[in-house]
């Protein structure tokens, strides 16, 4: 009775998720010749996905999971050359030197 009572104590699986999520319901539909799924804003906003983002998808255990491909890659010169008087910030002061520090 006890071994019966600990094989059904193994088959039970808890899942239990702390982060916050966006949950909602959406309907798998066809786009041509394939299905497809339309992700609500929110949950682009909350998985801080872009339009045009390259991801990763994974099936696993009968569950679709969403992954970015990679981090963006950023350039010296491209970020300089986005620099606008409007997005431009004004120079910090932090004081003289208080070290060993050279200026």
């Amino acid at each position: 009775m006890l071994f019966a009572a600990i094989e059904n104590m193994r088959k039970c699986i808890y899942n239990v998720d702390t982060r916050k999520e966006a949950v909602m319901e959406a309907v798998i539909r066809k786009w041509g010749n394939s299905p497809a799924l339309r992700l609500p804003s929110a949950v682009m906003k909350s998985a801080a996905f872009d339009l045009e983002q390259q991801v990763i998808i994974t099936a696993t255990k009968g569950r679709i999971v969403i992954e970015p491909a990679n981090q963006p890659e950023y350039k010296l010169e491209d970020l300089l050359a986005a620099m606008t008087d409007d997005n431009a910030h004004d120079g910090v002061d932090f004081g003289g030197p208080v070290g060993l520090e050279s200026l």
